[in-house]
């Protein structure tokens, strides 16, 4: 039986490089996806592969369609097909809406959303055709609740829920499944950067008491991925702790 394939976007650093590194404990083929960080990228590779998978790194902004039809041909030149794509790519721009210009609601909605849309469609026939296809949307707690300073990036992870849903239903009659991971607050480099009274107000908001972590995430990722949730579609999975109970 040959390995799957799994494209991870945005997949050099934080929770996608940990999900990349996951499919490779599980010895996947993986496609590291980057847009600027090629180093990291190339050290993610490593770590997959010393795992036990394969990978290989590849450039490509998920927000231009016609890069992310280059990422699918190399993605094929070096494993065949694609049984699995995570969107995970995402970036914010937080600013007081009363703030916030119209480039920096754009360009958070673009990589979220434009870029989600452009990989599913790239990738949709792969999906269709595998033989247990599965769809894992990265979204956020953010996209519930809201945040302080951050509309765009809550806008454009609430979107995300309503493409999953769609997704599932779409997919559903070709036997492939759609769900969303929907992380709390995660330990990133981006979180721990913030101040330390900050973590400690989240710490106790959230009813676990801590920070959630990479390997937390990837280990719900990796099991959506498996023929063990293969009657799991149009799902959104909380991982945070308890915080909105």
């Amino acid at each position: 039986m040959r390995p799957k394939t799994c494209v991870v976007t945005g997949s050099s650093n934080g929770i996608g490089r940990g999900i990349a590194e996951r499919f490779g404990e599980e010895g996947c083929n993986v496609v590291v996806n980057y847009r600027s960080s090629k180093e990291a990228a190339e050290e993610a590779v490593e770590t997959v592969e010393a795992s036990g998978g394969s990978a290989i790194a590849v450039q490509a902004d998920v927000t231009d369609i016609e890069q992310v039809e280059q990422m699918r041909e190399a993605a094929h030149e070096a494993f065949g097909q694609v049984d699995v794509l995570v969107n995970n790519a995402g970036i914010n721009q937080d600013v007081l809406f009363k703030e916030m210009s119209h480039e920096e609601w754009d360009v958070v909605l673009d990589v979220h959303l434009d870029g989600a849309f452009h990989c599913t469609q790239v990738f949709y026939d792969d999906l269709v055709d595998a033989e247990q296809g599965r769809l894992i949307n990265i979204s956020s707690i953010v996209g519930k609740g809201g945040n302080f300073g951050q509309a765009n990036y809550a806008t454009a992870k609430a979107g995300i829920f309503g493409f999953t849903r769609t997704l599932a239903l779409e997919l559903a009659r070709e036997g492939t499944t759609a769900n969303c991971v929907a992380p709390g607050f995660i330990s990133t480099r981006m979180v721990e950067e913030l101040p330390e009274k900050v973590k400690e107000r989240i710490r106790n908001d959230t009813p676990l008491g801590r920070l959630g972590t990479v390997k937390e995430v990837a280990e719900v990722v990796a099991f959506l991925a498996s023929d063990r949730s293969s009657f799991i579609t149009g799902e959104i999975i909380d991982i945070n702790g308890g915080k909105d109970l």
